[in-house]
């Protein structure tokens, strides 16, 4: 004669008691279903303080912003100049950041999830005449830039001697149309795809 094996609530004890000692030696169900394939990646969009402070690279210290997972983080960069004198000079300045925005990403950058959409072929000259105190003109109008490389100029300006005392950046191109004041906000650093909204238009002088 079979035997029947009764299968009752001692064995679902038994079995919730094992769940809990696998969880205890950190074995963890997975929130991802297996048919969905590979989890999407996580760029940590930050570089460990050996990265962003290496003896290796010294120089004058300055910041940028760079692109990292949809959004715009600063990074700390380092610049080398003649005897090491800081950077003097609104023009100056604006020069030797766009400069760093065009450069390429470091390995660590690049590993961190950082990119740059400003363009190689850019330029920063100063106010031409008839333009408001303070002015920066681009070889190219800001409105015709990427949307994500403006936010990154904008952003990078703000924050350095190539802003404002309100901390506006006024920007033009090299069309005689007028200048315009733009603001880093909060929205522009989370939603950089967004065009920077410009201020009033300026009068000249």
């Amino acid at each position: 004669m079979r035997r029947t094996v009764k299968r009752g609530p001692s064995r679902l004890v038994g079995l919730a008691a094992l769940c809990a000692v696998l969880a205890g030696c950190g074995i963890r169900t997975t929130s991802v279903p297996v048919e969905a394939g590979a989890a999407p990646s996580r760029m940590p969009c930050e570089l460990s303080a050996e990265d962003s402070s290496s003896p290796a690279a010294p120089g004058i210290p300055l910041q940028v912003y760079l692109i990292c997972g949809a959004q715009l983080v600063p990074v700390d960069r380092a610049v080398r100049t003649p005897g090491e004198k800081p950077v003097s000079g609104r023009t100056r300045v604006a020069q030797t950041l766009l400069d760093e925005l065009q450069e390429e990403p470091s390995d660590e950058e690049k590993q961190a999830g950082f990119t740059t959409d400003v363009r190689e072929t850019l330029a920063v000259s100063g106010a031409r005449k008839g333009d408001p105190r303070g002015a920066l003109r681009l070889s190219s109008q800001p409105e015709d830039l990427p949307a994500h490389a403006l936010a990154q100029i904008v952003c990078t300006y703000a924050d350095s001697a190539a802003s404002g005392s309100d901390r506006s950046v006024v920007l033009g191109g090299p069309s005689d149309d007028p200048v315009r004041a733009y603001r880093c906000t909060a929205a522009l650093k989370s939603r950089p795809e967004s065009v920077p909204v410009p201020g009033e238009i300026l009068p000249s002088r």
